[in-house]
């Protein structure tokens, strides 16, 4: 759409060109090219908090304070100072003040979290846009050898207690109009930057959603653009009544759930899954507007509403709990192999045939279909789970792509598996491919993470992805030729055969091993990605294992991170040092690097870490002056 980069002309060009249908946002995004972060500031002078992130909206900084007791949350602001002569942006030194956090983050409240015996779950937490509902989690310390109880599993470790924390951000509005005089264009030259790129953001917000610095201050249209001083608008001040105040809450009891980066958790609109690793359940809960978290239903030993009252009537019993010494398989894993008899039932059409099919791909792997365990759970859609089902080794180990998994797609309204695939098939893989942006499955509700760059919606992303993509399947290919050319030269090549074997799988991927690797992401993290525009593949350029949109420590390097633009591939748009240019660091020790983009501001924090279960040594702001 745009033909320069001139700021100026991209915004008259606006207003006198149309987009073509259904690309006004993603032509209007292409405003950030000119607002980039331009200045940072090194070593800031913080609180000793654990930094979390922003909420998708960009209205709240999420915290927890050190020994993770208590929940802190931050309202950005925009640094504002001021000072004396012309073009003092760019050559004025910043003044000492505007150096700290506090420049940055107005606190709004600090609440307790845990209990005297628990602690906060510091990497989970979940955001509802709609409501502004944050929830978070506590948890005791872990038992790891847990006695077995009534329907547990073993091998899963336990905790006494599991509590999820629905807490409201805000609790009303106050809105006043009045009058301000004697606007003058030389005063407070960082707040007038701060409109310049706040009235270009493609993604307004209604009224009272929108981000101002202090209080939410938007001015009306005033005829002319000449008027330097003495100008009469008004204003319509808004003010946020921040309480933190805590709603509801959910109770696991000697249970397991994996919070960690929210795998044991999903939020789909007002729906939220919770995995229980222990008693293989998933619960349904259901966040009412008034702030109520009800439970609607559990997946695992049943599946209806009814099934434990049907059963119980049956044999006369009542527990509360699945016993373990049951015959009864559950009711979601009989569902799991109700599925998979008929699918290979229906392979076959010859009786003989589809008997001898039976006996080799379901009754010889009957029990290892058995001991299958729940991992991890998304939403597809309001009635469609994907469920990862493995070995309790998969949820234990840190590597799962080369351990055997399964994924099926089970309806909540039938409680019917309508779909299995391995974790190598390559009818899933091409499903992810082409539509991985419904797995995803970001709420209708989210205005940013709709927007966040995918090889289904990038052709840069899939680009990248295709190549890697390639190169498996020609290391694939040769592995083959050479298996077929060394047949009856084994003795003269046994060495290359070996270097094969063993050398090959280290530095370079088989197509078998791409496929396992990408699939191993599912079902993918809920709100694992930062939306921020600067992720944008279709804007920029950057090197994806020094940076990227997944929010995850990184091993720094010394050299800056760059921003290249797409559209002008030569062209430096901006970039990223987590260090002076000239520090007195040892380059020899290894270093971790952790960034937080605001998902619409220029606005960027990045951390230093020595070690990853280390506290940051260094915390640096990066944004447009």
């Amino acid at each position: 759409m745009f033909k320069t980069n001139n700021v100026a002309s991209r915004i008259f060009e606006r207003q006198i060109r149309t987009p073509a249908p259904g690309t006004s946002v993603h032509s209007a995004r292409r405003f950030y090219e000119n607002l980039v972060p331009s200045f940072t500031i090194y070593d800031v002078e913080c609180p000793d908090h654990s930094f979390f992130k922003f909420t998708d909206d960009g209205q709240y900084f999420v915290c927890f304070s050190r020994n993770r007791q208590d929940l802190i949350v931050y309202r950005p602001t925009w640094l504002s100072f001021s000072c004396k002569g012309e073009d003092c942006d760019n050559n004025q030194e910043l003044p000492p003040q505007a150096k700290r956090f506090e420049s940055f983050f107005t606190q709004l409240y600090v609440k307790p979290l845990a209990s005297c015996n628990e602690l906060i779950c510091k990497d989970f937490f979940l955001y509802m846009e709609s409501n502004q509902f944050g929830i978070f989690a506590t948890s005791t310390a872990q038992i790891q050898d847990a006695r077995g109880t009534d329907g547990a599993i073993l091998g899963v470790p336990s905790f006494e207690k599991i509590t999820i924390h629905l807490f409201r951000w805000v609790e009303g509005i106050l809105t006043s109009v009045g009058e301000v005089c004697n606007v003058s264009s030389a005063s407070n030259k960082s707040h007038a930057r701060f409109m310049e790129w706040e009235n270009l953001h493609p993604l307004r917000k209604p009224q009272h959603l929108r981000l101002h610095p202090g209080p939410i201050l938007e001015l009306l249209r005033v005829s002319g653009t000449s008027q330097t001083s003495a100008q009469v608008a008004k204003i319509h001040s808004t003010r946020w009544l921040e309480d933190g105040f805590k709603l509801d809450e959910k109770v696991f009891h000697n249970d397991c759930v994996n919070l960690t980066h929210n795998m044991g958790a999903f939020l789909y609109d007002d729906l939220l899954a919770v995995v229980s690793l222990r008693y293989q359940t998933i619960h349904i809960l259901q966040i009412r507007d008034s702030g109520n978290l009800v439970d609607v239903r559990a997946i695992g030993a049943y599946c209806r509403e009814d099934d434990e009252l049907f059963i119980n009537s049956n044999n006369g019993t009542n527990h509360d709990q699945p016993n373990s010494n049951n015959s009864f398989l559950s009711g979601i894993k009989q569902r799991l192999l109700s599925f998979i008899f008929r699918e290979i039932w229906s392979e076959e059409t010859d009786q003989t045939q589809r008997v001898q099919c039976l006996k080799k791909k379901f009754y010889f792997h009957f029990q290892d279909y058995v001991d299958l365990v729940i991992l991890k759970v998304q939403f597809l859609d309001r009635h469609h789970l994907l469920i990862k089902f493995g070995s309790v080794d998969v949820g234990a180990s840190r590597n799962t792509d080369q351990l055997p998994a399964f994924f099926a797609v089970y309806n909540m309204e039938t409680t019917e598996i309508v779909a299995f695939y391995q974790n190598a098939a390559d009818e899933l893989y091409l499903l992810f491919e082409r539509f991985c942006d419904h797995f995803h499955a970001t709420s209708i509700n989210s205005m940013y993470m709709n927007f966040i760059s995918s090889h289904s919606n990038n052709i840069h992303a899939l680009e990248q992805l295709k190549s890697m993509k390639n190169k498996a399947t020609s290391v694939s290919q040769d592995s083959a030729r050479h298996d077929n050319g060394v047949a009856g030269y084994h003795f003269q090549h046994s060495i290359l055969s070996l270097h094969l074997q063993f050398c090959m799988p280290n530095c370079l991927m088989t197509l078998l091993q791409f496929v396992k690797k990408m699939l191993s992401s599912l079902p993918l993290n809920c709100q694992s990605m930062s939306p921020s525009p600067y992720f944008d593949q279709s804007l920029f350029r950057f090197d994806e294992k020094l940076i990227s949109a997944t929010d995850r420590p990184r091993q720094s390097t010394d050299h800056p991170i760059r921003f290249i633009s797409r559209r002008q591939p030569n062209i430096l748009k901006f970039k990223i040092k987590t260090g002076p240019e000239f520090g007195g660091a040892d380059g020899r020790s290894k270093k971790y690097s952790h960034f937080l983009f605001h998902p619409a501001w220029p606005l960027a924090l990045s951390f230093i870490q020595p070690s990853l279960f280390l506290p940051p040594s260094a915390v640096n702001i990066h944004f447009r002056r």
